[in-house]
């Protein structure tokens, strides 16, 4: 049996539909839906596992070490609000929280992947390696990375990267990430906006070395994160700390044309001056370093975002029904 935490969120419910696409179905969600405002739920219809509990609850078995017949434990639950400032908060959701399901994994010998972030690198002054000496030079720019980074230092003191897995994600985008709000990606954004605008808003630079909209991005499809742990499940022996993005750099006119192409309309674009509370936290580039994945032994080819934009704008936001299905192909990118 696999466990997924966070298995109603985005990357959750996606890697779900990875499993059951495989074959699997005898999969445990851990999850709260919250109220149905946000329709979280919505990611799960259409899916198969065998049962949903809550994170209270999950919690209190990993306590009582009440589990059994555990394979793979998926932890992708977690507040992901770069702007949550109850730092108690998360430090209980992020960090303990995790450090409980790291815990039981080390004491059964189950297979962990977890999702650590790419915001642990701050403003990327010391680089994208995701090399586990370089761990002590990282400085988030807030709470949520810094909580993240806080269990990444616990897993290596506590050797649990000797057989875990920690994954990096850049800007992942892709379908059920509709109850994110504030949080979804600029793709879900800038479809909604040039459907009701006919253009697009993004942020001017307010440095002399980028123009606008040339501010650069690792952007990654949701369905090659899900490959990538798929991938680490049939192969356990692969462990540490990985990142995971496309390897690549896009500015945000790019994705933005490739919005537009996807919906065959005209590019309009309007340049807005970025709020000054985000000046100072603002990141100009960010690039996953892939090396240390590729010599792993992950040799798929990943999605560029003109292939996987239009899939998502075409196949999806375009949909009367969005989500994820049991029945679906793997993909509708030629």
């Amino acid at each position: 049996m696999i466990i997924i935490t966070g298995g109603a969120g985005f990357i959750g419910s996606a890697m779900l539909w990875e499993l059951n696409r495989n074959g699997e179905e005898d999969i445990i969600v851990v999850d709260d839906l919250g109220s149905t405002a946000t329709e979280k739920w919505r990611n799960l219809s259409g899916l198969r596992f065998t049962d949903i509990i809550s994170v209270k609850l999950f919690a209190e078995l990993l306590e009582r070490n009440a589990l059994e017949g555990i394979s793979a434990i998926i932890h992708m639950g977690a507040n992901s609000s770069t702007t949550e400032t109850d730092a108690d908060h998360l430090l209980d959701n992020n960090f303990g929280y995790s450090k409980k399901i790291a815990s039981f994994c080390m004491k059964r010998d189950v297979r962990l992947i977890y999702a650590s972030s790419a915001a642990t690198y701050g403003d990327g002054s010391n680089g994208y390696n995701d090399a586990i000496g370089e761990l002590s030079t990282l400085r988030p720019l807030n709470m949520y990375g810094y909580s993240k980074q806080l269990f990444d230092c616990w897993a290596v003191k506590h050797h649990l990267l000797d057989h875990a897995a920690g994954l990096k994600f850049f800007n992942v985008y892709g379908p059920n990430e509709y109850h994110k709000g504030d949080m979804s990606s600029v793709v879900y954004k800038a479809f909604h906006q040039i459907g009701e605008k006919g253009s697009l808003n993004l942020f001017q630079s307010h440095r002399p070395d980028y123009r606008d909209g040339e501010q650069l991005r690792d952007f990654v499809y949701v369905k090659d994160c899900t490959r990538i742990m798929a991938w680490m499940i049939e192969n356990p022996s692969v462990a540490g700390i990985f990142n995971v993005g496309c390897g690549t750099p896009r500015s945000f006119n790019d994705l933005a044309e490739a919005t537009f192409s996807a919906l065959n309309r005209q590019t309009v674009i309007n340049y807005i001056p970025m709020p000054e509370t985000l000046r100072d936290k603002y990141q100009y580039y960010t690039c996953a370093d892939i090396t240390k994945l590729r010599q792993a032994g992950f040799n798929e080819t990943l999605t560029p975002i003109e292939d996987g934009v239009k899939e998502y704008v075409q196949h999806y936001l375009s949909m009367e029904n969005p989500y994820f299905d049991y029945k679906e192909p793997d993909s509708h990118i030629a």
